[in-house]
């Protein structure tokens, strides 16, 4: 635990101007960013007594070893300094609005001939309009079904589009007038682009006219007796209006805000937000996250006095700013940024906030507070949304903070190791009889796994000697690698630097300050195996110099954790939170690890008929395949129409058609 006077500024050091400041531990990995208005009172409030901070606080000052800062001119570019770096960084202690789910939208593919209606979660990309988000899956699919009806678009993935296109037959969708089978021909590019649209603008709230235009279409079918038609225009009018229904108006006033409100305690808080459009609600989102003290206005401040507005600050400027980062390049519903953002406090830095926002949006953004009417209503059924959000996950997670603190701390104890091992690396190893030997290597952070640290390798020298062999091979790479990328000396004469700093080493990007790929070590590597593979695991560290990492083993059988030199296994009980983490941890290593076997396999084994063909590369084997759909199609083709594919030639179409044409042969003897 550092002492944080070892790397305080010098007095007279810290300017007394906006800016934004970042905290560093031991390997030089960013673990806080904060902004402030004055860079010389924020800071100074760190190094306040230790015992009169906030545990939050306290634990982050002694984490770290250097603190460092970069001065700007006005707040707002304060603000997207700090959202950028919390976003470059992660950092551990600052507060990130990260839900445990990715929400689904409904995606629309106008960058396609065909566009196509799909429910989809992740980044947003170009030439893709979304509508939501929705809080499930299953009410995009509800929606989509009314909707069908009336908007009669593809859903289909591209395969089964191309597959239905190639038979010439539609698709059930197809049979019972949900789609329109542009796949068969049924209608054209051009006239399904324009269904599409029609449900687009739908979506976006411009309804009245489609509801006219069905009204109209309706009664003049029944006025000219096509009462089969007037029926099914009957029918598509009542499921545009059950559509509408789920969404219900709760602002008169066609008004384009978003609200937002929190439900908080102590330690965590809960966030929800409405999206409301066109006066309706669109969508709604959710998190809960663990607070951190420096997100409030002034660290030294009882931080129920102001956490709230803390709070907002965070929030607005990590959401709005991912949003942005998702929106560019991407068709949207509209902007990223509403006209209105209603919150339950203003932060201090409220100006800043909406010129920023502002900026985002390309036009002016009102951040305020409801007072009365139908916004403050609103505002008051967000706040219980969020209060029962936080009730349920209090119910749901209670005993789990307090389970991963204990499952940390009775690993301490078991193992005698001198702090919790806050950061557990696991290696596995995968293969069926020796061939296509893989490891996988885990990483988890605060007893969560950390995917994106996440690391597989295949396996080279080390095959011949089995999982022990693969095991040192997996360790002497990772911690050769930590060596190679934590060699460099940092600069001495980095701006907010102290003299202290100056004798660690650099594992990262001396530029953005990012760790490379293996620079931050684990405190604990458990290894997959008994005794022989940590005995090895254990060499291999002792051959590197590396002294700082504790090793155990797992063993399946009985669940025995090995301890290097140890001629007994340390036996933890069954209902141990400890060995509970070291399973899981143990079986995420065994999951990636099969699955990277699984794919490496596959690759071997996925050998076409027409790998068999002498001179025909991959270029032209894709060609063929896209023109005929599959091998069994261009078994059945000619030569003539082999060589009418671009690329081919005859001679080439000739060897194809003789290949297939004998593997065919030898399948039919078989």
């Amino acid at each position: 635990m550092a002492d944080p006077s070892t790397y305080r500024p010098a007095p007279g050091t810290i300017p007394d101007n906006p800016g934004v400041y970042k905290f560093r531990d031991q390997h030089r990995r960013v673990i806080y960013v904060g902004k402030a208005k004055s860079l010389r009172s924020r800071l100074s409030s760190y190094f306040a007594d230790v015992a009169t901070l906030h545990p939050r606080t306290r634990q982050m000052v002694t984490t770290a070893a250097s603190v460092e800062w970069t001065v700007v001119a006005t707040e707002v570019e304060a603000l997207q300094l700090e959202y950028s770096w919390i976003k470059e960084f992660d950092p551990r202690f600052n507060v990130r609005y990260r839900d445990d789910k990715s929400y689904p939208v409904l995606a629309v593919t106008l960058n396609e001939e065909f566009p196509r209606l799909h429910v989809y979660r992740g980044p947003r990309r170009k030439g893709v309009r979304y509508f939501g988000p929705y809080s499930h899956a299953w009410a995009i699919r509800e929606t989509l079904d009314l909707l069908l009806r009336v908007f009669p678009a593809r859903t289909c993935s591209n395969g089964v589009f191309k597959r239905h296109g190639q038979i010439g037959r539609p698709c059930l969708l197809g049979y019972i007038d949900k789609c329109s089978a542009p796949c068969v021909g049924k209608v054209s590019a051009a006239e399904h682009r324009d269904i599409v649209e029609d449900f687009c603008d739908f979506l976006a709230g411009r309804t009245d006219g489609l509801i006219r235009r069905l009204e109209r279409e309706m009664l003049a079918a029944s006025e000219e007796l096509e009462f089969e038609r007037a029926a099914r225009l009957r029918d598509d009018l009542n499921a545009a209006k059950m559509a509408l229904e789920k969404q219900a108006v709760v602002l008169g006033d066609g008004t384009d805000a978003d609200v937002v409100a929190f439900a908080q305690d102590e330690l965590e808080a809960s966030v929800q937000v409405f999206h409301v459009r066109g006066g309706r609600v669109r969508g709604q989102r959710g998190w809960v996250i663990d607070k951190a003290e420096g997100s409030l206005a002034d660290a030294s401040v009882d931080p129920a006095e102001t956490d709230t507005a803390g709070l907002v600050d965070q929030f607005l400027s990590q959401f709005y700013g991912d949003q942005a980062d998702m929106a560019e390049g991407a068709e949207q519903t509209g902007s990223a940024v509403p006209r209105e953002v209603l919150v339950p406090e203003l932060p201090d830095d409220a100006e800043a906030i909406t010129d920023w926002l502002s900026d985002l949006r390309g036009a002016r953004v009102q951040l305020r507070i409801p007072q009365r009417g139908d916004k403050r209503a609103l505002m008051e059924t967000v706040q219980r949304n969020a209060a029962e959000a936080f009730a349920q996950h209090k119910l749901r997670r209670a005993g789990d903070l307090t389970a991963r603190s204990a499952a940390l701390q009775e690993l301490q104890d078991a193992l005698g190791l001198d702090s919790a091992p806050l950061r557990i690396e696991c290696t596995d190893v995968s293969h069926v009889q020796g061939t296509d030997v893989v490891a996988s290597l885990v990483v988890f952070e605060d007893g969560l796994a950390r995917k994106s640290e996440y690391r597989r390798f295949a396996i080279r020298e080390g095959a011949e000697g089995g999982d022990v062999g693969s095991i040192a091979e997996v360790v002497r790479r990772r911690f050769a690698r930590y060596q190679q990328e934590a060699a460099g000396p940092v600069d001495p004469d980095r701006p907010g630097n102290s003299a202290a700093d100056s004798t660690l080493r650099a594992g990262l990007d001396p530029e953005t300050g990012r760790p490379r790929k293996f620079a931050y070590p684990p405190n604990l590597l458990v290894v997959d195996g008994g005794a022989p593979q940590v005995a090895v695991a254990a060499d291999v560290l002792a051959e590197l110099g590396v002294t700082d990492v504790a090793v155990i083993g797992l063993a399946k059988r009985l669940e025995e954790v090995w301890v290097p030199g140890e001629p007994d296994p340390v036996i933890l009980p069954r209902t141990s939170e400890a060995l509970y983490l070291l399973q899981r941890v143990r079986d995420e290593a065994h999951r990636f690890a099969i699955s990277y076997h699984r794919q490496k396999r596959g690759q071997r084994m996925t050998v076409s008929e027409l790998d068999q063909v002498p001179g025909l590369g991959q270029t032209r084997k894709a060609a063929l395949l896209k023109h005929f759909g599959s091998v069994r199609k261009l078994r059945e083709a000619t030569v003539d129409e082999i060589s009418g594919v671009p690329g081919v030639g005859r001679r080439t179409a000739e060897a194809v058609h003789a290949t297939l044409a004998s593997a065919g042969k030898e399948r039919e003897s078989k």
